[in-house]
């Protein structure tokens, strides 16, 4: 079977090739892997053509200049990615989601943003860049995030049938 009409990687192959692009982006653009930063200067190119005079007065978003770099067409190609692995491998969801089921997943998205920008990065930039580079913060991240990912499922979990 073609590895990429599975409908399920390995998470040990995801993880590997996970950081083979992250070793790819040190050495090429000397940065770490992260995605939140995209975000922020999108929502400041986005407000600097309604509003130049506030961006401009606004340290944060002055600081953050808009760029369409490697970051902003990584999360295109995250998106782009997801949908054509789907697609190959063949999985459709059996309904589709609520209104609310996707305003709570816009909401919960929103929640994390404003998470990762007070964390100065987010889930790739804390967890997956700073763990390959050692350092404590990463794995501290890491152990966190498991832990509460534990408990969140075992107190949100459905009974499975």
């Amino acid at each position: 079977m073609n590895p990429l009409q599975r409908p399920h990687w390995t998470p040990y192959a995801a993880g590997a090739a996970i950081g083979i692009l992250s070793w790819f982006a040190f050495l090429t653009v000397g940065r770490p892997l992260g995605v939140s930063s995209a975000f922020v200067r999108l929502v400041a190119w986005l407000e600097g053509l309604l509003a130049p005079a506030h961006v401009e007065a606004t340290p944060y978003l002055a600081k953050l200049r808009p760029v369409f770099d490697w970051e902003f067409f990584l999360v295109v190609g995250i998106a782009l990615g997801a949908l054509a692995a789907s697609r190959l491998g063949g999985v459709r969801g059996q309904e589709r989601p609520s209104i609310t089921r996707i305003a709570e997943a816009v909401l919960g998205g929103f929640f994390l943003m404003i998470g990762a920008r007070l964390a100065n990065g987010c889930t790739s930039g804390n967890g997956i860049s700073g763990s390959l580079q050692l350092a404590l913060s990463g794995w501290v991240f890491f152990l966190t995030i498991f832990v509460s990912g534990v408990a969140a499922a075992l107190l949100f979990r459905k009974e499975v049938r």
